[in-house]
């Protein structure tokens, strides 16, 4: 890779070009990345040209650059948002000194845990989905896919050039076991454990976009407000392009549940098995699915009570979604928050200090935040009009992580015997049964314009095209 045209290869605002350091940092890391893609990014996908949105700037024009690309030759871009001048640390003990642009010493290890664990979860999602592309419902939504996968694949990019630029040594065997990790791996697996869970089909792949996404999106919210500025600037621009990858799980779910709706008013029945002998997802297998990636999503956010989210916020290193909205004095001297525990077979609420309960005041600001987007699918199903209603489970329910990992609750909140909620477990959650009548459904669709019987299509095509456009080529 030597002598080549940063700009042009790698689209940058960062002048890589004149940081010999990181160039040479990263051409060792380039090759190993184009392997990891090959090897464990989309199957069989390599010559395809493909649709595609570059981002070439971070200015709203330059950042959606649409074309035919095959996705190796993607540009993987660095960007960051341009530096605000006397940006201030907005939380914590720094609060009100001037924001970072080197990492503080004592904060180095805290810092490089933080990017990584961020870095962890973009190749993760890739190797997760890597197979989907080969139960495609439509062109359309084959190219949704794959625009998600070089996203993922430009926020690893993006953890990368934090850790080869800011961490030395470190940062760069950090980075090399980036690509060094798998999902799903018994030996080395992804460091969180929703991105070692499998996605199997295209009903897990809407529901992954559009909760486990849009934990993504919280947590890149929280480190938008860090004192350490490279990491606010490079988050924010990461979050123009999470929008995208919320917007295919909602329209994606919202497109199942608008044909399903549609053959159940045409055999008039709301009986599952009639529904599903039509070739569609019932709506109870569709609440299923939203129990299971609900409440293994919310898993992500940790332990209701951290006494490391204290540390990451009282260092000004994370702080809290839309930090410098609230109007409280954001180091929270004195301030309590409800968390949930249990008590005589009962949940019950108590009051602990607000700085150790953070990864639940991101937690309950998430459940807000995905609630809306059921309610919106509800609208769907109520214009049908289908008196069903799917509901997003209580915040207790199917936990690993935290107080509640070793509590059996119910969906709507009780607390239940080892031996109830497994005796209502396959009506609670995704059974094996209800996974290979997904996977049954899973068939191939990629002429232009067509869809799988079990996705309505869009309203409208990617970039104003048609929705028949071909935005896949396969050569």
């Amino acid at each position: 890779m030597s002598g080549i045209d940063y700009a042009e290869k790698i689209p940058n605002n960062v002048n890589l070009s004149e940081d010999k350091t990181l160039q040479r940092a990263l051409e060792h890391w380039q090759p190993n990345y184009i392997d990891w893609w090959k090897d464990m990014g989309p199957d069989g996908s390599q010559d395809f040209d493909v649709y595609l949105r570059t981002a070439i700037s971070v200015d709203p024009q330059g950042w959606a650059q649409f074309g035919h690309v095959k996705m190796p030759d993607y540009r993987w871009g660095i960007f960051l948002n341009p530096r605000e001048a006397d940006r201030k640390v907005g939380f914590g003990e720094h609060k009100g000194e001037a924001a970072w642009q080197d990492v503080p010493g004592e904060h180095r290890a805290n810092l490089r845990r933080i990017i990584v664990t961020q870095g962890d979860t973009e190749p993760a999602s890739v190797e997760q989905q890597r197979h989907l592309g080969l139960t495609a419902p439509s062109q359309y939504d084959l190219r949704n896919l794959f625009q998600v996968n070089v996203e993922e694949g430009r926020h690893l990019w993006a953890m990368v050039y934090l850790l080869h630029k800011h961490f030395g040594r470190d940062g760069r065997e950090e980075a090399e076991a980036l690509l060094e990790r798998r999902s799903g791996d018994q030996d080395n697996p992804r460091i969180l454990g929703a991105f070692n869970e499998k996605t199997p089909d295209w009903l897990a792949f809407y529901m992954f976009t559009y909760f486990t996404d849009r934990d993504g999106k919280f947590q890149l919210c929280a480190l938008a407000e860090s004192g350490f500025d490279p990491l606010a600037r490079t988050t924010k621009f990461m979050l123009t392009e999470e929008a995208h990858h919320m917007f295919v799980g909602e329209s994606g779910i919202s497109r199942v549940i608008q044909r399903t709706c549609e053959v159940m008013n045409r055999i008039k029945s709301d009986d599952p098995a009639k529904v599903r002998a039509e070739g569609v997802v019932d709506l109870q297998t569709l609440q299923r699915y939203l129990n299971f990636h609900f409440s293994v999503t919310i898993d992500l956010f940790g332990a209701d009570e951290s006494s490391n989210a204290a540390i990451f916020y009282n260092s000004g290193l994370k702080g809290r979604f839309e930090e410098t909205k609230r109007d409280d004095d954001h180091q929270l001297h004195g301030r309590h928050y409800t968390v949930l525990g249990v008590k005589e077979g009962k949940l019950v609420e108590r009051e602990v200090p607000m700085l150790n309960a953070l990864n639940e005041v991101l937690r309950d600001d998430y459940i807000r935040d995905s609630i809306g987007g059921v309610n919106r699918w509800n609208k769907v199903i109520e214009k049908a009009g289908i008196p069903f209603r799917l509901q997003a489970p209580h915040k207790a329910f199917n936990r690993k992580i935290g107080t509640l990992s070793g509590v059996k609750v119910s969906p709507d909140g009780r607390v239940v015997s080892e031996a109830e909620f497994a005796q209502h477990e396959k009506a609670w959650l995704p059974s094996a049964e209800d996974r290979a009548f997904v996977a049954s459904l899973m068939g191939r669709v990629v002429e232009p314009g067509k869809f799988a019987n079990w996705i309505a299509p869009p309203v409208m095509g990617v970039n104003r095209q048609p929705v028949d456009f071909e935005y896949i080529r396969f050569n």
